[in-house]
């Protein structure tokens, strides 16, 4: 049975930057891509970011290249999330999940999120 803890959240000033963790149970973390998606008040879920099992591969949402990194340690079964020059629009509940690969990570169907943890970013 899939877990997934996030922590890391947090209130935060615009320009500031939090960094997000997600604790991965249930599934051999090392053979899994991991991603992170965010969901904003009367918004949809959206993807933010992926990396492959290896850590070879990520890939970023336009809205956060350049600010965000993503980063994994399989020994510890969890993935992190940098996030640096935080704005207000990137206030949400981030949530983290396992995908089969990075190129599936947008089109996966996931029956199951974790309780996210919450980021505001005050103006």
């Amino acid at each position: 049975q899939d877990q997934l803890v996030e922590s890391g959240g947090g209130l935060v000033q615009a320009g500031g930057s939090l960094r997000l963790s997600c604790a991965a149970s249930g599934r051999t973390f090392s053979n899994y891509a991991m991603g992170w998606f965010r969901q904003a008040p009367g918004k949809e879920r959206e993807f933010v970011a992926a990396i492959s099992w290896n850590r070879i591969i990520t890939d970023y949402a336009v809205s956060v290249k350049g600010r965000f990194t993503i980063s994994r340690d399989n020994a510890k079964n969890t993935v992190y999330l940098q996030m640096n020059s935080l704005k207000p629009e990137d206030t949400a509940v981030y949530y983290c999940n396992f995908a089969p690969n990075v190129l599936a990570i947008k089109s996966t169907k996931y029956d199951y999120w974790g309780q996210g943890t919450q980021v505001t970013v005050s103006s």
